[in-house]
């Protein structure tokens, strides 16, 4: 580094320390919270930006696995309090449990936490005064010295840094790369409800492999509550209530006697319980950042939940961001934070697609453990 380079630098550092940054995120889900979080214990100025009237609780339970409670704890955020341990094991359709040879415990543990008790713990670490509800981010403008953000209704912020932490549907990518729209996964639907636990078993199901491309069961989420859950590829026609619809996949997973208690448990569930989605993905992106503008979470990877960690690397995203703006100027770090997450998610989309392609309980349960052992060790520190 020449003798220029060091004196911009220590003028950069010497203004971060006369001025917190000011940074606007879009999005009060868990990944936004999560950020928010993170970038207050370094410092930052955060705005978080939420559409919705209130602290977002869509979704049933999120599985959070050993790199995303390490960003969490360093945020400030006693996740495991909230959640239940799982241990995974994979089923077949008669019930017989499967695990990958060469694989352990570590590779198949992860806590499952309800979402809206996280967002809520989250929205206290923050403070619910740093929290704008039913603020919709409409565009901004990307300048060399600062974005200006603009929200529904006229009002404009100026900031430091926009985050774009709003989902799949985000407004920020759209902003920064047009053209990107989230694209619908062929014939790929999810059905979910958190319930009030019975007498099903409590080490749960998760996740049984059936057929006709239908996965799914049902696990503890946490003390008196049970997550159920079912997901099929190539769904077909839809008909019915979304109760019919997810009984009608819930029985590709129940052979021999095996699940009676997840057909019952759906059976059972009030039709406004259950959350219903088509799942969308985001095309592999060019770049997640512009001057003082960044993606995050599933405005810049949006993935298919068969993986069943989409969560965890937008919070690992979270994590690898702050650590990149707390070691170096915005520019370099926003570079630094780009490189990185574009050749993880390389790989990651690799995983995801031999997990997909898997043809039977075995062959799934060989690769998701492949992918899930990857994950863990190669996340960043």
């Amino acid at each position: 580094m020449c003798h220029h380079d060091v004196v911009v630098l220590d003028w950069r550092q010497e203004r971060t320390k006369e001025r917190d940054m000011h940074t606007v995120i879009a999005g009060g889900g868990l990944v936004g919270l999560t950020t928010a979080a993170a970038l207050r214990r370094i410092g930052h100025d955060v705005t978080v930006l939420e559409q919705a009237p209130g602290i977002r609780a869509a979704g049933a339970g999120i599985g959070l696995w050993a790199n995303a409670i390490r960003v969490l704890e360093d945020a400030g955020v006693d996740v495991r309090a909230l959640g239940q341990e799982i241990n995974a094991w994979f089923f077949d359709p008669a019930g017989k449990p499967l695990r990958a040879k060469g694989y352990d415990d570590s590779d198949h543990r992860f806590l499952l936490v309800p979402r809206p008790a996280l967002n809520t713990l989250l929205a206290d670490v923050i403070g619910r005064d740093r929290i704008r509800l039913s603020a919709r981010l409409t565009g901004f403008e990307d300048h060399a010295d600062e974005v200006v953000v603009h929200l529904d209704g006229g009002e404009s912020l100026h900031a430091d840094l926009l985050i774009g932490a709003d989902g799949v549907y985000s407004r920020v990518r759209s902003g920064l790369l047009p053209g990107t729209d989230a694209q619908a996964h062929a014939g790929h639907y999810a059905w979910r409800a958190i319930v009030r636990a019975g007498d099903e078993r409590p080490e749960g199901t998760v996740l049984t492999i059936g057929t006709d491309g239908t996965r799914g069961g049902y696990t503890r989420v946490a003390d008196g509550q049970t997550m159920w859950m079912v997901n099929q590829f190539e769904a077909g026609s839809l008909s019915g209530s979304k109760r019919d619809r997810a009984l009608a996949r819930a029985r590709n997973l129940a052979e021999a006697g095996w699940h009676d208690e997840l057909l019952r448990m759906i059976a059972a569930t009030s039709e406004d319980a259950i959350l219903e989605n088509r799942i969308m993905l985001v095309p592999p992106l060019p770049r997640w950042t512009g001057s003082r503008v960044a993606l995050i979470g599933d405005a810049a990877h949006g993935l298919s939940p068969h993986i069943a960690a989409g969560g965890t690397l937008g919070v690992e995203d979270a994590g690898v961001l702050r650590t990149a703006l707390a070691s170096a100027d915005l520019t370099e770090a926003l570079e630094q934070y780009e490189h990185a997450r574009i050749a993880r998610f390389e790989r990651v989309r690799e995983f995801s697609a031999a997990v997909e392609a898997a043809t039977g309980p075995a062959g799934f349960a060989a690769r998701y453990a492949a992918f899930s052992h990857w994950m863990l060790t190669t996340t960043p520190v």
